[in-house]
């Protein structure tokens, strides 16, 4: 019997095991894998104390910092790291929460959903057809294939921009589609820095409609979402950044999701809702933080601050249980 299970690896969930461990809670933490969304970004720049860091030596260090305190001198782990697991379903038993993983069953007095998301797919003819022929999920891991080549970026938040300006670097040319006229979700210093570079261009108040080729993408299809018109763009990469879906089906027996099945949280102390309550009932024992969550933006430093936050709520929770 744990007194937390923490579900999830990222900022999110490392920095709510190391609060976990410093408050000397039993906690059970499980992920597939430390670093969460952020281990395929080249270079971090608002990772706050780090003015630049790779993906994955955030990785390194989110996981260094975690077991630095999990384990106590001369005594067991406080922290019960279970890498490679991944949850399959969280329920409710009595007063107790079961955690069932693809490995075991993990049993705890309160739980944190730390799970993030995955990314998005393209949902327009083509896109599945040329997946890895083209179209990609993620530029530091095939950007470099395109090497000198014409290519576009899909979406025009931070991580389209990010993406841009990795492609940027060996890439002919990149083309930024976006649906609106403004790039509201993107930093304004990341947008300026990418659009002086002359290799790249934009094209706004569009969205993709196909992905054309043979064997491999020749082009990307675009209607202006304002006056109905398609054109075609010659390209032979097409990265997709249109946002992440949460990764929350273990818990849909368990707390209320919103209507793109982030799990709904009360913003004062990240408590989620459970199901077999009132509708809109609180529940204290299933807590949630980070990109999972129905939190307004989703960032990095918040998503390792809401994750503090239901920590302190935790405690002091388990400790009026006693």
């Amino acid at each position: 019997m744990y007194d937390l299970v923490i579900i999830g690896g990222g900022p999110a969930g490392v920095a709510a095991g190391v609060y976990a461990a410093r408050k000397r809670l039993k906690t059970c933490f499980i992920t597939e894998a430390v670093g969460g969304q952020s281990v395929d970004s080249i270079e971090i720049q608002n990772w706050i104390g780090t003015p630049a860091i790779s993906g994955v030596n955030l990785a390194k260090e989110l996981e260094a910092h975690l077991r630095a305190y999990a384990g106590l001198p001369g005594q067991d782990d406080i922290v019960d790291i279970h890498l490679g697991e991944r949850a399959d379903l969280l329920m409710k038993t009595g007063n107790e929460f079961c955690v069932r993983t693809n490995r075991g069953n993990y049993t705890g007095k309160a739980v944190l959903i730390a799970t993030g998301g995955t990314r998005r797919k393209l949902g327009v003819p083509g896109a599945a057809e040329f997946e890895n022929k083209g179209v990609t999920y993620c530029a530091s891991c095939d950007g470099p294939l395109f090497e000198g080549q014409d290519v576009a970026v899909i979406g025009g938040g931070n991580a389209g921009f990010e993406t841009a300006a990795q492609l940027l670097a060996y890439c002919k040319s990149v083309t930024l589609v976006h649906r609106h006229k403004e790039f509201a979700k993107a930093d304004a210093a990341t947008v300026e820095a990418v659009l002086k570079h002359p290799n790249m261009k934009t094209i706004t108040d569009s969205e993709p409609v196909e992905v054309k080729g043979s064997k491999f993408v020749s082009s990307l299809a675009v209607k202006n979402v304002k006056t109905g018109a398609v054109s075609e763009i010659p390209v032979t990469g097409i990265f997709v950044e249109t946002g992440m879906i949460p990764s929350t089906s273990f818990a849909t027996e368990a707390v209320v999701l919103d209507e793109i099945g982030r799990v709904k949280v009360n913003p004062k102390n990240q408590r989620a809702y459970l199901l077999s309550q009132t509708p809109g009932g609180e529940h204290a024992g299933i807590w949630a933080a980070g990109d999972c969550t129905d939190e307004l933006y989703h960032q990095n430093n918040i998503a390792a601050g809401d994750a503090v936050k239901a920590l302190e709520d935790i405690y002091f929770w388990l400790k009026s249980k006693k």
